[in-house]
């Protein structure tokens, strides 16, 4: 009732606020709270887009307005998962009313695999089929709908072959699409045979769909040079620069590519966004017309990978403390049909098969199965939260064997001083920091009063279950290929006095723009307003790397702030050597709009515009571009060993659950987090991106089910079969906190730290506070089997198992 009352005078606020501004036929968007203009780097500030989203104006790619003649782009799809296109007759097609153009594999002009690091995905079937919704043509029409009626006139005949679906038997028959891959440090043989206690177990990590909101669509235009620009919802720009340019057949500097904004990319548009610009900029170029594409939810789909589903399996020796001496673990990754980016995926999931703790003299091996279903890829997280599952899935299991509290468990098996070296041979900068927010979080969320009061409640309720966990993540921060680990900026300064700031990374509502504008006000001492920034372009930022691997703030932020800087020592030294009465050049500072010199007495200021006019009179460049490349990572894969991560980012969370054992209907009763952010660049987008992560990572590992039917065709192709998070799963009580006070040991921008996949990983405890209530009906000797996503079905079959145990 409180909350109902505040949002009522918010609103009251904003609709005073309204009276005689409403224009056109709905009111213009509004602060309800005072913003400081002068919000820079470090503080709170809305998104740059925010009065564009919820007024409407923000432009996605299906609002750009086209030319009268533009044409409509429909797929036509195999109905099959595995088999050989025997014939594909598309006169019918051509001759259907509205089509102008159709295009198979023999139509492209350049390279027909658009492979985004590796060869295997053809942009068309030429003759072998590998997944239910490989493209098979493309239909261009005067119309969306004469399109689509088009593509169903096709005549198709496909021999059909039984589809492989089965990783962990593609494994075992070398079935690949990568070669395996070892981290080993230690002798773990040696320790599991003189172990005092050996567990292993085995666990099906499910996958997950992107479900963005804007669906995969792109818009490409030809130009009078017989190039193209690409207007796509994209994180990746300059990758699809490049393979639109190697289908056509043409230079690279006659594609642009643009990204304004994206509705949702969550890794779903890092490389499986390139395909359909490619297929649009064909038909751009064989017609001379402006082609639009944009994929129903459902073909999206069908047609695109999901987050990898994982086999994973743990051997580890521990002692009579269950402190962990060493170990095994295996981990296999569904990967699709083609490699993709299946072995940088599988490697982080490697790399994040500790967690936050020390494994000791441990071996993790990747396998990457090849199977016959969309070509998994990137999501957020990219193979970490996988990867963590097992771990975490050993602690519980750990703590039910030698009867000790998992959070006691967890705590004892943490990186320290001592045990502070990885399995792949990085030592943990600021491990104490995780002892810290762990403690701190288990005395701000009264953890034992809460485990005895649930234990207590637990032992007089025969059917309502409650559970609690408190699990931590520790998560590197870089591309773990190097070369990604680069970033550029261009800065422009106006004669009034704007400016106009652009990037290599891409916006997806993630509040990266309003950060890289954040940075800009900071070093030039400037108002928020005053600063703007353009729709990521290739023809301006060139060669950069996909906004992904939570660095884009990282990288770019380094970027731009590296390009404000030599502007603003430029004008420094323009001001000290042009001003009559001479400028001091020591202690030369902007702020406030203003160049400031001198103390005291002697201090003189220099209004920012005035500035900007002189220079601009005196021929100085007000123009610079910036360069940023992460320093230090380095990894051999030959050697397994290697520094991947320029840093860690650290948070913890705490899950409540009540479950009902009779029906395995469950509910998230309340979350604690904290989390570590180093020094926040702007606390209020990292607490909605922290919240917004949880929630994801929590629909993962609850509701999100991928299902496909015993031929391989994905039947959860839509929100009536495919369960994302409603505002109804929300946790009653939801807190959350930001560390402070401990920035990061490493030169980041401004001892910041990434913020986009850490927290998605904090949801782990929600999984593992279901199996503590399940553990609960064997007054907690037993450590529940629960597989992911941990719907009410499995949690009604986890507690009819452990009910059978215990008799």
């Amino acid at each position: 009732m409180r909350t109902l009352t505040r949002l009522d005078t918010q609103n009251r606020h904003a609709r005073r606020e309204l009276d005689d501004k409403i224009k056109g036929d709905g009111p213009l968007a509004r602060h309800t709270v005072t913003i400081n203009g002068r919000c820079h780097a470090g503080q709170s500030s809305i998104h740059e887009s925010a009065e564009k989203h919820v007024s409407g104006k923000a432009a996605y790619i299906d609002d750009l307005v086209l030319p009268a003649d533009a044409l409509h782009i429909a797929l036509g799809l195999s109905p099959v998962a595995r088999g050989m296109l025997t014939r594909l007759d598309l006169d019918a097609v051509r001759l259907a009313p509205g089509v102008i153009d159709v295009i198979t594999f023999h139509e492209v002009p350049g390279h027909t695999d658009i492979g985004p690091v590796f060869p295997g995905d053809p942009i068309f079937v030429e003759t072998d089929i590998s997944y239910a919704g490989q493209c098979l043509f493309a239909v261009a029409a005067t119309s969306l709908h004469a399109a689509r009626r088009a593509v169903k006139l096709a005549i198709v005949d496909i021999d059909e072959q039984p589809a492989r679906l089965d990783p962990v038997a593609a494994t075992q028959c070398e079935e690949l699409v990568r070669p395996t891959h070892v981290q080993e440090r230690g002798n773990c043989q040696e320790v599991l045979q003189q172990a005092d206690q050996v567990i292993e177990n085995d666990l099906f990590i499910g996958g997950q769909e992107h479900f963005y909101l804007e669906g995969q669509a792109c818009v490409v235009l030809p130009t009078e040079d017989d190039g193209v620009i690409v207007h796509t919802s994209n994180q990746h720009p300059s990758e699809t620069q490049k393979l639109v340019a190697e289908v056509l057949g043409i230079a690279l500097h006659a594609v642009t590519v643009e990204v304004r904004r994206m509705g949702g990319g969550f890794g779903g548009k890092e490389t499986q966004a390139s395909p359909w610009a490619c297929i649009a900029a064909i038909i751009a170029r064989r017609t001379g017309k402006a082609a639009r594409l944009r994929l129903p939810r459902s073909e999206d789909m069908h047609v695109t990978g999901k987050r990898h589903p994982f086999h994973n399996r743990y051997k580890l020796g521990f002692d009579d403390q269950g402190v962990i001496q060493g170990g095994e673990i295996s981990l296999i990754g569904n990967c699709g049909y083609s490699p993709d980016l299946s072995d940088a995926i599988v490697d982080r999931a490697m790399f994040h098969a500790d967690n936050a703790y020390s494994l000791g003299s441990a071996r993790v091996t990747g396998y990457r199965a090849k199977t016959n279903t969309a070509s998994n890829t990137a999501f957020r997280g990219f193979g970490g939260p996988q990867g963590m599952m097992i771990i975490e899935a050993a602690m519980d299991d750990i703590a039910r064997h030698t009867g000790t509290d998992p959070l006691t468990i967890r705590k004892r098996n943490l990186y320290r001083e001592g045990r502070n070296i990885t399995h792949y041979g990085q030592t943990v900068d600021q491990c104490q920091l995780l002892h810290t927010l762990i403690e701190k979080l288990e005395t701000d969320s009264a953890y034992w009063s809460r485990r005895k009061a649930i234990a207590q409640f637990n032992a007089t309720s025969p059917v309502l279950k409650k559970g609690l966990a408190l699990t931590p993540v520790k998560f590197g921060i870089s591309f773990t290929a190097q070369h990604l680990n680069q970033a550029g900026a261009l800065l422009h300064v106006y004669t009034d006095g704007s400016v106009m700031v652009n990037h290599g990374g891409t916006e997806m509502g993630q509040g990266l723009h309003t950060k890289i504008c954040q940075v800009v006000a900071l070093e030039l001492g400037l108002d928020l307003a005053q600063v703007r920034i353009t729709a990521t372009r290739t023809d301006k930022v060139p060669n950069t790397s996909p906004t992904a691997a939570s660095s884009g703030a990282d990288l770019n932020g380094m970027a731009v702030r590296d390009a404000a800087i030599k502007l603003r020592e430029r004008l420094f030294d323009f001001a000290a050597a042009h001003f009559e009465i001479g400028l001091d050049r020591e202690g030369m500072h902007l702020e406030d709009g203003m160049l400031v010199a001198g103390l005291g007495e002697s201090e003189r200021k220099i209004p920012w515009g005035e500035l900007v006019q002189t220079a601009y009179l005196n021929r100085i460049s007000l123009s610079e571009k910036g360069f940023y490349a992460t320093p230090l990572i380095h990894y051999s894969r030959t050697t397994g060993q290697g520094r991947p991560f320029y840093y860690y980012a650290f948070g913890a969370a705490v899950s409540e659950v009540s479950i009902d054992t009779l029906s395995g209907e469950y509910q998230v009763d309340r979350v604690d987090i904290l989390h570590d952010v180093g020094n926040s660049l702007n606390p209020a987008i990292d607490i909605g991106q922290v919240e917004g992560g949880f929630l994801q990572g929590m629909g993962w590992l609850t509701t999100e089910e991928l299902k496909w039917n015993d031929k391989g065709v994905l039947v959860s192709d839509g929100p009536a079969t495919y369960k994302i998070p409603t505002f109804g799963d929300l946790p009653d009580t939801f807190n959350v906190s930001l560390l402070e006070g401990h920035p990061n040991s490493m030169a980041s921008l401004y001892r910041s730290k990434a913020v986009g996949e850490p927290p998605f990983m904090l949801a782990i405890s929600v999984w593992s506070a279901l199996r503590d209530a399940l553990s609960s009906l064997t007054d907690y000797r037993i450590s529940p089997r629960l597989d992911t996503p941990a719907t009410p079905e499995r949690i009604l079959l986890a507690s009819q198992a452990l009910r059978v145990k215990t008799l």
